[in-house]
């Protein structure tokens, strides 16, 4: 919510200034995000009337003017195509200072002198864009006034972050509301008073869809003049508060919602056939919105349309068909209250997010809707003239919310606020809240208002007490429990354990969203099947994760774009698998790696990271657990990993994750231009160790054989290690393999694998017919399951 100080200021003016007053309403739970003055600072500019305007003898687009400014007539130059006599506009005099230290000086311009400047609203810091125009004020503007004063420039934009149950605070009304109950002050609103009819004219209404729109107040509005401009008060408070002016039609209906909180909308009359219906819309059904775009409607969506099909998306946008423009003449206003579950996720559906449909889904106050029509009937026939017809309201009573009677009981209240109030303090927090109070025995039954919806049960009215009453005022009481130590398993690695042993390996760990584009994780898990967000973020954050790996390369890709070439993230969190009845969720460990193998230095490589560095890695990872045996890398195929550089893991003979190289096509389809290799493991099967235990060391000698196979290309190294440790006995110490070699003296489609076996006995010398007679059942039993010859 953005809303100018002045403005809030005309309903409630506590003394405080714009800081203090900043700070007040953010320790009351609403939070100041930004105070910006609402025009940059400048000095010597006064409103000035345009007397004479003639063309430059020497230039096509130049014209020469004289202006009275108060003190007397000057000549000035002035290029704006718009600047005619009689206007009132904003005149910078000789020694005023513009936005950006720009001082105006007398000047001479292709041989005609200038005497100051008349400026446009971006010359004054008004428009961020660049004005083709002079900014040209109300005919009634006092000529010699200063401009920063008729404007009252001197004001703050306060932008407030609210969260979403707080709908209520989403207007001038509501933050004036809160801020009248902090400062104990009155709120003086401006009188609305019912306008009363000067036409007969009614348009019919029928809501079918009673339970999404259980009430809609419309009204005729005739002989409306549109082409008059809308007020400068008007459009400055719109400006201030983050809204661009239409025409008065649509000027009034915005700033109505700013000011009271009841989105409204105005259609043309002449373009609505027969009636207005608010009803769900129907399959196939099409509507080209106010912004241009045609959306295909879903059944789920509330629609208001007529005989000829749909005019809006109720609470949403409207749409091009019955529009207002220049030439409409008769207006016919809505305002209505629709419920927030309506409305609720439908704008993100479709790709769109509206003032209307932020405060819908938050919720609007039931009752307000007629008082906004009266509101925006006046302010409509003060711009544009016209008679309004009668106000025509249809209700459902019975889906209208009621009013919440709550009993807030004392003690609970003292338990929960570690502090006892005065009764009569909660009864005029309460009371200023808007809220009947009735005292009852040791409590208080509470009749909750209309615009607070978000309040239900007797924890809310506490939530408000205590906000009111002042978080800083409550005592600092911290808990008093007798907690018993929890055990720690040894034999379980805990995440803080992998987390710092992944930093150690010069990772950094990476949060990322739960859920993904749907785009980016068909390309990488195309059969992966996992639920769709109802009401997500936005339509590239819609499904949730199946793999670690989309957010880690949607991460890769965010920091290569950002000159960062040399990668290293890790993360762990859940993945989603299955609809939401069959849904399993897994936590896992993945990590992903991209450039230079080293940091760059003097003394370091510019060798690529590869598989096997991150396959390190993930090993260290693996050892921790003092368990390294009981995982497999196997050969596999995944759809995001390339077909020649990707292994499944196994734990105990179980699928536990995957390591690989992305794959060449999912990397071209995400627009990456360096290869990049990731993993992922179960966190279960990683978590999972055994107790260190204390082994004698051996004061006999080690005994080493070197062995060298050569077996087919096609064959795991895995299994020829698995086969030595078989027929290695009890006593072997360390198997290590020291060389892989194809070429020269290796038959073709075959590798050499050379393999150093140590042995050792915990009580005596092993002599060399025992380490012999291993040696033969290493390379007999080599020989018979993998057809491993030993090299000579």
């Amino acid at each position: 919510m953005k809303f100018s100080e002045q403005w809030l200021r005309d309903w409630v003016s506590p003394t405080l200034d714009t800081q203090a007053l900043a700070d007040k309403i953010t320790m009351a739970g609403l939070e100041v995000d930004a105070v910006e003055p609402v025009a940059p600072a400048f000095s010597g500019v006064v409103v000035a009337e345009v007397i004479a305007k003639e063309p430059h003898p020497d230039a096509d687009k130049l014209n020469v003017c004289r202006v009275n400014d108060g003190s007397g007539e000057v000549q000035v130059v002035c290029g704006a195509p718009n600047v005619a006599v009689g206007q009132r506009v904003p005149f910078a005099q000789v020694g005023g200072v513009l936005p950006g230290d720009f001082k105006i000086k007398k000047a001479k311009l292709r041989g005609a002198e200038s005497f100051g400047m008349i400026c446009s609203a971006s010359e004054l810091g008004l428009e961020e864009e660049t004005s083709d125009g002079i900014l040209v004020l109300p005919a009634d503007a006092p000529v010699g006034v200063s401009v920063r004063d008729y404007l009252t420039l001197d004001d703050a934009t306060i932008e407030v972050d609210l969260t979403p149950n707080r709908g209520d605070c989403l207007s001038v009304k509501g933050m004036s509301r809160e801020v009248g109950v902090l400062n104990r002050l009155p709120v003086t609103a401006p009188e609305i008073a019912p306008v009363k009819a000067s036409s007969e004219r009614r348009f019919p209404v029928s809501v079918t869809a009673t339970e999404q729109c259980p009430r809609y107040v419309s009204r005729v509005i005739e002989g409306v003049d549109l082409s008059r401009p809308t007020p400068m008060w008007m459009v400055e408070r719109l400006r201030r508060s983050g809204v661009r002016t239409i025409d008065p039609a649509v000027d009034v209906t915005n700033y109505v919602m700013l000011e009271l909180g009841q989105p409204l909308h105005a259609f043309d009359l002449e373009n609505l056939s027969e009636g207005v219906q608010v009803r769900m819309a129907e399959e196939g059904e099409r509507l080209t919105l106010l912004d241009g775009q045609d959306v295909a409607l879903r059944p789920d969506t509330l629609l208001i349309a007529d005989a000829s099909g749909p005019l809006a998306m109720a609470g949403i946008m409207g749409g091009e068909a019955s529009g207002v423009s220049a030439s409409t003449r008769t207006l016919f206003l809505e305002s209505a209250y629709f419920t927030p579950l309506a409305i609720a996720g439908q704008a993100r559906s479709y790709g769109l997010h509206t003032d209307a449909s932020h405060r819908y889904e938050r919720g609007v106050d039931p009752a307000l809707a007629t008082q906004a029509i009266e509101r925006a009937t006046r302010l409509l026939i003060d711009i544009c003239g016209g008679d309004a017809g009668p106000v025509c309201e249809t209700s459902s009573e019975a889906h209208l919310a009621q009013a919440q009677s709550i009993t807030l009981r004392e003690a609970r209240l003292t338990q929960a606020l570690s502090k006892t109030l005065p009764v009569e303090d909660v009864s005029d927090i309460l009371e200023r809240l808007g809220m009947i109070v009735e005292r009852i025995e040791n409590a208080w039954r509470v009749e909750v208002p209309s615009w607070r919806f978000d309040i239900a049960i007797e924890e809310d009215l506490i939530e408000e007490i205590a906000r009111i009453h002042g978080y800083n005022n409550l005592p600092v009481r911290r808990p008093a429990a007798r907690l018993a130590l929890r055990s720690a398993d040894e034999a379980t690695l805990t995440q803080v354990r992998l987390r710092n042993q992944m930093v150690a390996r010069g990772y950094q760990e990476a949060i990322t969203y739960s859920f993904v584009a749907p785009e980016l994780q068909k390309a990488m898990l195309p059969d992966a099947v996992s639920p769709t967000l109802a009401n997500p973020i936005s339509a590239d954050l819609s499904v949730m994760r199946a793999s670690l790996f989309p957010g880690l390369v949607r991460a890769l890709s965010h920091n290569l774009n950002r000159q960062q070439s040399r990668v290293r993230l890790f993360e762990t969190g859940l993945v989603f698998e299955g609809e939401l009845d069959t849904l399993t969720q897994t936590p896992m460990l993945g990590a992903l790696a991209c450039g230079p193998r080293e940091a760059e230095g003097w003394s370091s490589a510019k060798t690529a990271v590869d598989f096997f560095d991150l396959k390190g890695d993930l090993e260290s990872l693996l050892a921790m657990g003092g368990k390294p045996h009981a995982w497999r890398f196997e050969p596999a195929e995944h759809p995001a990993l390339h077909p020649g550089q990707s292994a499944r893991l196994l734990h105990n003979g179980q699928p536990a994750g995957w390591i690989g190289t992305l794959h060449p096509k999912v990397r071209a389809e995400l627009g990456l231009k360096v290869d990049a290799v990731l993993f992922e493991v179960r966190l279960d099967a990683l978590s999972e160790g055994e107790i260190p235990a204390f082994t004698p060391l051996s004061r006999y000698p080690e005994v080493r054989r070197d062995l060298a196979f050569t077996l087919d290309e096609q064959t795991p190294v895995q299994a020829l290690l698995d086969c030595v440790r078989r027929e290695a006995g009890d006593h072997l110490e360390d198997l290590r393999l020291f060389d892989v070699y194809a070429g020269k003296g290796v038959e073709p489609g075959h590798k050499s694998i050379a393999l150093g076996l140590t042995w050792q006995h915990p009580s005596r010398t092993l002599n060399d017919d025992e380490i012999n007679q291993r040696v033969d059942s290493i390379v007999a039993q080599a020989s018979a399951t993998l057809n491993a010859q030993l090299r000579g």
